[in-house]
């Protein structure tokens, strides 16, 4: 079966990314490998791309996708967080542009066999990266009850954290839970039935963005590679990120605006004590998030939030 994705706002991060030829650029999160086709056509001549992905899959697809352009394409099987390690061992000193596409993809939902769909019927795995060693079958069927509660509701913004966690101690004491489906349809079941029928998203979608960060430690990889942009660019260059859920927008908007701060010192201090200059600068102060027409072509754009910001 092919790699399927579409990618979210082409033309908004096409845009944004400023690019020209001879351009070095990074695509963190290759996924379907759409950002990056359009990104490598826009840098020839002359151009080099990195593509990261910790997906194998994804390297893979991405190899057959850029083919014609392997003379200036180089691929990584990492995580993105690993980046600035990659440009040290490439003898790169800085890069014009660095994309960050924080969502998973269809094809890892539809044909990853990896339960991420809660509608599925796939093993409890959830690793975006197999060599990575914690699944969703250790947390949910070894994890302390306190310890679930905790996660669903801080990494899932859960207010049934309490509940779905003490059903889900409750049934693995029986037998453990193997699947997404049966997570899932405990999840459901224990969610009142008034709040199921008003909720616009699946009872367990909470739940499985929880353990999907926690998994594949999302937000602190997020939080390690934000601290390090500035460093990676050039001046002029533009990182994008698109973000999925308020958890990791937070992250980046929150790095941002530390990289925009000068000063810090007191403003009754009569010269500046503590060095701090302005580092980056945001293209514009609200996120980008997709037209009406991408959200009815592409429904996993729905959440998309796009910032963009340029070394200054």
């Amino acid at each position: 079966m092919g790699f399927e994705h579409t990618s979210v706002m082409p033309q908004e991060v096409y845009e944004h990314q400023n690019l020209k030829p001879g351009n070095i650029c990074v695509d963190c999160t290759l996924g379907g490998a759409g950002h990056a086709l359009a990104t490598i056509k826009a840098i020839l001549p002359g151009g080099t791309l990195i593509g990261i992905d910790q997906d194998l899959d994804a390297i893979q697809h991405a190899e057959k996708i850029l083919h014609p352009f392997k003379e200036n394409v180089k691929l990584f099987h990492n995580n993105f967080s690993e980046l600035p390690k990659i440009l040290n061992a490439n003898g790169i000193k800085g890069v014009n542009s660095i994309l960050l596409d924080l969502g998973f993809s269809l094809n890892q939902l539809k044909n990853g066999n990896r339960g991420f769909s809660f509608n599925k019927n796939e093993p409890l795995d959830m690793r975006m990266d197999i060599r990575n060693d914690l699944t969703a079958f250790e947390i949910i069927n070894s994890f302390p009850e306190s310890e679930l509660i905790n996660i669903f509701f801080k990494f899932g913004e859960e207010k049934f954290s309490r509940r779905i966690a003490k059903k889900i101690v409750g049934k693995r004491r029986a037998a453990p839970i193997h699947t997404s489906l049966e997570l899932a349809q405990i999840i459901t079941e224990t969610i009142p039935a008034k709040n199921r029928f008003k909720a616009r998203i699946h009872p367990a979608t909470r739940i499985f963005q929880a353990l999907r960060i926690v998994v594949n430690r999302e937000l602190e990889l997020l939080e390690k590679f934000m601290g390090t942009v500035p460093d990676l660019l050039l001046k002029g260059g533009r990182l994008c990120v698109i973000s999925f859920h308020s958890l990791e927008d937070r992250i980046v908007k929150q790095a941002l605006r530390k990289f925009e701060e000068g000063c810090t010192c007191p403003k009754d201090l009569p010269i500046c004590l503590c060095g701090f200059v302005p580092q980056m600068k945001s293209v514009f102060r609200r996120p980008l998030i997709p037209t009406k027409e991408e959200t009815a072509r592409n429904p996993m754009a729905r959440s998309a939030k796009l910032r963009v910001a340029q070394k200054v």
